[in-house]
């Protein structure tokens, strides 16, 4: 939980930052963006000044420094109409054949100086951004979009680093869980092979028999975890049936544990040794659900299209909508004792090992909870 909580805090500072490296980004970009557009309309307002005193220079010293002045604007579209929007001459402007309609859009958009002739005659210097004032305009924009997606990859680097951390946890502990446990179970195969030898005609000695083989086959499970093992045809009907039968002895006979299925086998490509865990699980949490009380246990084999589902579906006493989205989450838990990793195993079972989905198809609290596995089959309709 502390390393969620500092990740979590890391996100926030990634955010926090970003804002603020943005805000001050759109701040300066919009003052420098402001004072250019100042310096171009004083340009602007000289250039006018410019063309009205060659409309009326006799000074042919004062006329060669005004026009000097004019050609020097190499940067900013300019365009010099008549009151009737009759273009009478424009600069830095590449397609002529939209000079008129640009002339338009400048006048429409007020930035344009009136340039009086004399008489009551005038022109109209009509101007718009200079390409560099418009780029610069822009470039903030590209800045956060920079500076969001730098958060982001940040964001899903510190996630990938926490998943592979959790990983290695993951099949650390699983690894040395059936290491641990080979030792203990090979006695306990030695002791009933000696007790079936002693007292052959007791009938507890083939349950215990049976729960050592339970035990080795989930040391077993364990020692898969980490590697992919190799998914063979094999029969879900044949690992529901092992579920509830290993259900039904070990579970109240308040709850009734049904399996539902086509009337012929159902072939699916699975490990079925950790697919049979996945769906155990599932009833034990179904079991937890019903508190000690009443219930019913529904497992529904369905074949759709190219899916095959299996669909676990109790009577429990549901769950909270706001935990529906966490209960794959590793550490997550609503019971009092539990470490909250079973659905959180159950998942990477069912997506990494075989490319298949889990999820909790409905919950209604005080009247149950259906879970859903779907895997993928190579039969199309």
């Amino acid at each position: 939980m502390q390393w969620t909580d500092r990740i979590r805090q890391v996100k926030i500072w990634l955010v926090v930052a970003a804002v603020l490296i943005a805000g001050a980004s759109l701040y300066v970009s919009h003052r420098l963006v402001s004072d250019l557009k100042a310096e171009e309309r004083t340009k602007m307002d000289l250039w006018a000044k410019a063309m009205q005193y060659i409309n009326q220079a006799d000074d042919e010293g004062g006329l060669t420094l005004a026009l000097e002045f004019i050609q020097g604007n190499t940067t900013i579209p300019v365009i010099v109409t008549y009151p009737d929007g009759t273009v009478a001459d424009y600069r830095n402007i590449t397609d002529s054949a939209t000079v008129e309609a640009y002339a338009q859009r400048m006048r429409q958009a007020g930035d344009t100086i009136r340039i009086d002739l004399g008489d009551g005659d005038y022109q109209l210097v009509c101007y718009d951004e200079s390409t560099l004032l418009k780029r610069l305009t822009q470039y903030p924009y590209w800045q956060l979009g920079i500076v969001m997606i730098f958060v982001v990859v940040a964001i899903f680097a510190l996630l990938s680093s926490k998943r592979a951390e959790q990983n290695k946890v993951w099949v650390g502990l699983s690894k040395e869980t059936a290491h641990q446990l080979g030792t203990p179970i090979s006695s306990l195969m030695a002791w009933t092979e000696i007790l079936k030898d002693n007292y052959p005609d007791d009938i507890l000695i083939p349950e215990m028999e049976q729960d050592v083989k339970r035990l080795e086959r989930i040391a077993e499970r364990f020692s898969k975890i980490g590697s992919l093992p190799e998914p063979i045809d094999a029969s879900m009907n044949d690992v529901i049936d092992h579920v509830i039968a290993y259900m039904d002895k070990r579970t109240s006979q308040k709850v009734n544990i049904r399996g539902h299925y086509p009337d012929h086998p159902v072939i699916v490509k699975m490990n079925a040794s950790l697919f049979e865990w996945v769906i155990e699980n599932l009833c034990k949490n179904a079991v937890d659900a019903m508190e000690g009380g009443a219930g019913k246990i529904d497992l529904w084999l369905l074949e759709e299209d190219d899916v095959v589902a299996v669909e676990v579906v109790d009577t429990g006493k549901g769950i909270r909508k706001k935990n529906i989205k966490n209960v794959f989450r590793p550490g997550f838990t609503t019971k009092q004792r539990g470490w909250g990793l079973g659905l959180s195993l159950a998942k990477r079972i069912v997506e990494e090992y075989h490319h298949g989905h889990i999820f909790v198809k409905q919950s209604e609290l005080g009247r149950g909870t259906t879970f859903r596995v779907e895997l993928k089959t190579s039969r199309r309709s």
